[in-house]
């Protein structure tokens, strides 16, 4: 599990500063694909939840130190979201299409939701989406249109990036 825990922090770090940098510059209306978070719902959905907790936390909280977030904000969202792609795990089979795009545009869905509650409790201290704006929605759909292909690059990585199955 450690292995996996360290590999998938490993890809979704190199992810957040390919997203950082040049993925940026190719934003469409501000929305920049979040492959650290598919990267992180892939290895929680074959893991399960420990490890994608474990996962989403591990980057989560790398990210923050990449990132203007306040500290611990991707830790928290990430963990939460590690643990809710790992708890579907064994649940369905892994299609190559339509499930990586419905576990990524839940995934993109309820980082939106958690980013706004946690907007709301810490007095707009903490940056949301809007609902009004197209940010939000652009993302959405492009994080679930590059699911299946973000999903069969990480294939290649299996040896990497899935342990054995947990009971």
């Amino acid at each position: 599990m450690a292995k996996n825990v360290i590999w998938t922090t490993v890809f979704s770090v190199i992810a957040g500063i390919l997203q950082s940098t040049l993925l940026a510059r190719l934003a469409v209306d501000h929305a920049v694909p979040d492959l650290a978070l598919g990267i992180l719902v892939f290895a929680a959905y074959q893991n399960g939840a420990m490890t994608g907790q474990l996962s989403g936390f591990c980057s989560g909280i790398m990210l923050d130190f990449l990132s203007a977030a306040p500290l611990g904000l991707n830790a928290f969202v990430r963990t939460l979201v590690g643990a809710l792609a790992g708890r579907m795990n064994g649940t369905f089979f892994l299609d190559s299409f339509f499930l990586p795009m419905a576990l990524c545009a839940g995934a993109t869905a309820i980082k939106a939701v958690l980013y706004f509650v946690l907007h709301m409790l810490f007095s707009g201290a903490i940056p949301s989406y809007a609902l009004s704006e197209s940010t939000l929605w652009i993302e959405l759909a492009i994080n679930t249109l590059i699911a299946p292909l973000l999903f069969g690059l990480l294939r290649l990585f299996n040896t990497l990036l899935i342990g054995k199955r947990e009971s």
